[in-house]
């Protein structure tokens, strides 16, 4: 149940660094949002990435409604739009990391470029709590990175730094997730760009394998091998969370979200929702 309307927050909202990016302890988040008066606990729509690193303690933690458990070596990886809240009172301890998307997407090499986004495209990471020491002299160079006044080529030793994280960390993990043909990775993050950007055009898997210039079967087999689904069911999971996040917001009817997520008609639009979730639309802020 979601009660009350959900905030954009900005890169600026709680940051003012000379470079989009930071690092800071859990703890200083909750006491700089404390001071803010802003309520973590409440669900929030981030428009920058960040990262979660947890270190210490037990908890839980909300990404677009699904709670996640948090331990010693649980990362999240959050990306711009997701909507995601805290527990009320910090109960790990460890790091968030934030930055704008164009601080690590411009001037990026592809071999990096294919870590960070097979990173930032799984709910969560798990290093083990035996794996922590390994991650801290990242982190602590990236902290004292930070706290320089010299501001010469700050930004680019950052990312460079933040990527050697990256990669430590995908080390530790590489046993937990599968890895997949580079090509096709990047085939499919390609659908879900595309998805982003033309959804309102069309909900057709074959709409996006011809601008792809690729086949529907090789884009079905790729969400199949990657997403464990269909391409056709991929676009209507995809469709679902950005309606919710669309109703969480408050802001838009039932037909302004129908219009904006691309369905002519509301009624089909109620209808695709109940198949999927069971409920209407309105029924699911009840």
């Amino acid at each position: 149940m979601i009660s009350r309307e959900i905030e954009n927050i900005r890169f600026t909202r709680f940051i003012n660094q000379p470079i989009d990016f930071e690092i800071i302890s859990i703890a200083e988040l909750y006491d700089r949002c404390r001071q803010s008066n802003f309520n973590i606990s409440v669900s929030h729509r981030i428009q920058f990435h960040a990262l979660i690193i947890v270190t210490e303690g037990k908890g839980l933690h909300n990404v677009d409604f699904n709670e996640i458990i948090l331990s010693p070596g649980v990362i999240i990886p959050l990306v711009k739009n997701q909507i995601n809240f805290f527990q009320k009172e910090p109960q790990v301890k460890g790091y968030v990391i934030s930055f704008k998307e164009s601080f690590i997407i411009d001037n990026i090499g592809e071999k990096d470029l294919f870590h960070f986004l097979h990173l930032f495209n799984t709910k969560s990471l798990l290093v083990g709590e035996e794996n922590i020491p390994a991650l801290l002299p990242f982190i602590k160079l990236l902290e004292n990175m930070q706290e320089s006044s010299n501001q010469n080529l700050k930004s680019y030793l950052a990312k460079n730094i933040f990527l050697s994280l990256l990669i430590q960390i995908k080390r530790f993990t590489v046993y937990q997730h599968e890895m997949f043909e580079s090509k096709r990775f990047k085939h499919f993050i390609q659908f879900k760009q595309l998805i982003s950007l033309h959804y309102q055009d069309s909900h057709d898997a074959k709409f996006y394998a011809k601008k792809m210039f690729i086949s529907y079967k090789y884009l079905n087999e790729i969400c199949k091998e990657l997403g464990n689904v269909t391409a056709k069911k991929f676009i209507d999971s995809w469709l679902l969370l950005e309606i919710k996040r669309n109703l969480s917001e408050k802001k838009y009817t039932t037909q302004e979200i129908a219009f904006k997520v691309g369905f002519q008609e509301p009624s089909n639009f109620i209808r695709f929702f109940k198949k999927h979730e069971g409920i209407t639309p309105s029924k699911f802020l009840m």
